[in-house]
């Protein structure tokens, strides 16, 4: 994730915190407990980066309930988000 000692990013940080938990817990289901918010952080933080408009519009239209509308925007969010990270996805 990082180039030339920056990180391009900005998740740098949760992925050396992330690192050190799994280094702190062995393999199973403490880790996973242990981790679990750690290791969500960095997916959003990733996926933020990588789509960014994609990823602010489902946090804007999913965040709660709503009208029939905002289901469907969030939904159609939802969508494009996953087209956007699939598109990153070796073939």
């Amino acid at each position: 994730m990082e180039e030339a000692g920056r990180d391009r990013t900005g998740c740098e940080n949760l992925q050396r915190a992330l690192s050190e938990c799994h280094q702190r817990f062995g393999p199973g289901a403490t880790r996973d407990a242990a981790c679990r918010h750690l290791n969500r952080a960095l997916a959003e933080c990733l996926v933020s980066f990588v789509c960014p408009d994609e990823s602010e519009a489902v946090r804007t239209l999913c965040g709660s309930g709503g009208t029939r509308l905002k289901r469907s925007q969030c939904q159609q969010a939802q969508l494009s988000l996953s087209v956007c990270i699939s598109s990153h996805q070796p073939d």
